[in-house]
């Protein structure tokens, strides 16, 4: 599609989720849309990988918060259903695997969830286990709410009052593993309800307990896959975009962003082809794009200094045979496992005893492999990459990072602690291997230090103190993704496109297609056209018992009173 007379163009760098998202709303919005990508593939680390029938999800591969993503699509006018996106429910949700032959199921299934919970801290455990989900049910929509659907432009967006109202029942400044501590008893509950925070990039000991809300939309809304793999929701997104006239250049890097007279202008290609647009929105890796895509800055230097999120080690199995042993989403548990996570965080490496995942995608959606076989994605997380070259070797560091050590490592640990654990000889079936480290998660998506999920989510690296979504010093520059505000995540990134793009909205004076409050209404109570047997309408403060026992109270108290008989109590408080 053309531009048409007075269309404003905007130009895409990359085509992550945060980067399809965004094209795809301003085209809504009636900008013309290039997107550029460098691989021949969108989605960035959401994609897929395919070997002789086999598929394999590279990237993310639960869908949480899944009204994030029927949003998306609604602000669209449009919907999963409609762009053919099925939605499959994972149930159980995980099988936790200890070494002592134990194990643990989640589930959405509450009366399995009382059985699992009391078999190991009994009845009280159960009542402690719903202060934990009533805990976490109040971070989720505190963070969505205040959170998730604002802008934190600077320090001063934090002194919103709605949101210091609410901050210390966030608990920013405890872990997640201290929080679950005050619910959980048992080292082995605790462990279960923390290891959720490897998808921050974070130690569960050092992640605030904020991020409760993960285990939270887990449980309460359950874990989702689309059929035919998680790329399908954003194939979706680009062919909705494709429909509102977004351009994709795949295979196209962009060298540089043009800067003139203090403004985003265009782009510079890699082959030197120059283009000139209205404004530039940036999905490539924040600190990648600050220190090769734009003029030096001391902003970038201080980027590349921010603590990142951890790496993996992420194999991708082909197997001749299935093995029932296992569930689609499994979590191996380390021993050790405060000092398994020290291991990834503070020295960078791969644990003596790594924790680790295993998605078996084939068991949800058979299409995922050939007839009889399993597809298997093992996640191992390790620490990003030391070093400016991307080798992990850093004379500097008491530590080398020696990959091909220990990928062979990961791959002989990871394969006999399945078989210990659950019986499965996965090493016997394997008949195919691909696997990323952190050097190739640098070079395939340009991640600093090879860091999947961007920078940190510490509490100085969220809220006003994440870099921003507007570039501070350049006009029409605008940034989304995992190191910008919200977060990192593809529900998250999805809530951070909606931002973005409603903040360069805002600022090319152009009418927003989407209300805010559409998609939040959408199905809620209280609405204009709800039936009275539906709408939503508080309960009394007291009840006619309390009422009756507090007019009792009144006269016992008025009798005494008039009697004299209260002389002196409270110390002169009735006189």
């Amino acid at each position: 599609m053309g531009k048409g007379p007075g269309q404003k163009t905007a130009f895409v760098v990359g085509a992550g989720v945060g980067g399809v998202a965004t094209a795809t709303r301003l085209a809504k919005a009636g900008f013309d849309v290039t997107v550029f990508e460098k691989n021949n593939f969108t989605g960035g680390r959401c994609s897929l990988i395919h070997h002789d029938g086999y598929r394999f999800d590279q990237g993310p591969s639960l869908l949480l918060l899944p009204h994030l993503f029927r949003e998306a699509f609604y602000d669209l006018d449009t919907s999963l259903e409609a762009e053919g996106v099925e939605l499959l429910k994972c149930e159980p949700n995980y099988n936790l695997w200890f070494s002592d032959g134990e194990s643990f199921e989640l589930s959405t299934d509450q009366a399995r969830m009382k059985n699992e919970i009391e078999k190991w801290e009994g009845k009280d455990g159960y009542e402690r286990y719903l202060g934990f989900l009533q805990e976490s049910h109040r971070h989720y929509e505190l963070s969505v709410t205040h959170v998730l659907r604002k802008n934190f432009t600077s320090l001063l967006s934090m002194a919103r009052l709605s949101f210091l109202l609410k901050v210390l029942a966030l608990h920013p400044f405890e872990s997640i593993y201290s929080r679950a501590s005050k619910y959980f008893w048992t080292e082995r509950l605790r462990r279960v309800f923390t290891f959720g925070s490897m998808y921050m990039g974070m130690s569960p000991f050092d992640a605030p307990g904020t991020y409760s809300l993960l285990q939270y939309t887990e449980l309460a809304e359950g874990i989702w896959y689309p059929r035919g793999g998680f790329h399908r929701v954003i194939s979706a997104l680009v062919k909705v975009g494709e429909r509102l006239g977004v351009t994709y250049r795949l295979s196209t890097p962009v060298a540089s962003v043009t800067i003139s007279n203090g403004r985003a202008s265009g782009v510079t290609l890699e082959t030197g082809e120059s283009l000139s647009a209205d404004l530039v929105v940036i999905n490539a890796d924040l600190v990648y794009a600050y220190n090769n895509l734009l003029p030096p800055s001391s902003t970038a230097s201080a980027l590349s200094k921010r603590a990142a999120s951890c790496s993996s080690i992420s194999f991708y199995w082909a197997l001749d045979r299935q093995v029932p042993e296992l569930t689609t989403h499994n979590i191996f548990l380390a021993d050790h496992y405060r000092e398994s996570f020290d291991s990834i965080f503070k020295e960078h490496l791969i644990p003596d005893q790594p924790s680790f995942y295993v998605n078996v995608p084939s068991r949800i959606d058979p299409s995922a492999a050939p007839e009889g076989k399993d597809s298997v994605v093992v996640l191992v997380p390790v620490g990003h990459l030391l070093d400016e070259t991307g080798t992990g070797l850093s004379p500097s560091h008491p530590y080398n990072q020696d990959w091909a050590t220990m990928v062979a490592k990961a791959r002989e640990t990871v394969i006999s602690t399945v078989r210990d654990r659950t019986g499965a000889d996965i090493g016997a079936a394997l008949v195919h291997e691909i696997v990323n480290t952190p050097t190739s998660w640098k070079e395939t998506f340009n991640l600093d230090k090879g860091a999947i999920l961007g920078l940190s989510h510490s509490f100085f690296n969220v809220l006003s103190f994440r870099p921003k979504t507007k570039h501070a010093r350049y006009e029409d520059l605008f940034f989304v993704g995992a190191s910008t505000h919200p977060g990192t995540g593809v529900p998250i990134c999805l809530a951070g496109a909606k931002i973005t793009s409603e903040q360069v909205l805002l600022a090319s004076g152009v009418r927003c297609p989407w209300t805010a409050a559409d998609a939040v209404a959408k199905g809620k109570g209280g609405g204009a056209g709800v039936k009275d047997i539906d709408r939503i309408q508080a309960g009394p403060v007291l009840s006619n018992v309390h009422i009756v026992v507090l007019v009792l109270v009144l006269l016992v108290l008025s009798v005494l009173w008039q009697a004299n008989l209260l002389a002196g109590v409270g110390k002169g408080m009735w006189r």
